[in-house]
């Protein structure tokens, strides 16, 4: 494993359930933790919590993930907010319904197909 793999990175999400945001990113960071030291420290449940959040965690988060609960526009307001607070922060959304869709198991397959690039964006 290389330092950078050694290094906890802190994950936010943005999810109205934070059980159910506990239980996907969870499995997600269980099934990454050979490649990746990744460390689920806060949820938010509202667009409004956010910035806060991000500010109260040391170090600051090196990844947001909003739920499929929010609309597009909800979405990229929640990235904005992100990176205003924490420049180089990585953010991604999943497609809005795919928890109604797909249930917590179709979200883990999803962002387990995107982990690889989440982690290597710019």
């Amino acid at each position: 494993m290389s330092s950078s793999q050694n290094t906890p990175i802190n994950l936010v999400s943005v999810n109205t359930v934070p059980e159910r945001a506990k239980k996907v990113i969870g499995t997600v960071i269980e099934n990454v933790k050979d490649k990746y030291n990744i460390v689920h420290a806060g949820n938010s449940i509202t667009i409004e919590g956010v910035a806060p959040l991000l500010k109260s965690i040391q170090p600051p988060p090196g990844i947001l993930f909003c739920a499929s609960m929010w609309t597009p526009e909800q979405q990229e307001e929640i990235q904005k907010i992100a990176k205003e607070t924490i420049p180089g922060i990585k953010t991604h959304a999943a497609p809005t319904g795919l928890q109604a869709q797909g249930g917590p198991e179709g979200v883990v397959k999803y962002l387990m197909g995107r982990i690889d690039e989440i982690m290597k964006e710019k």
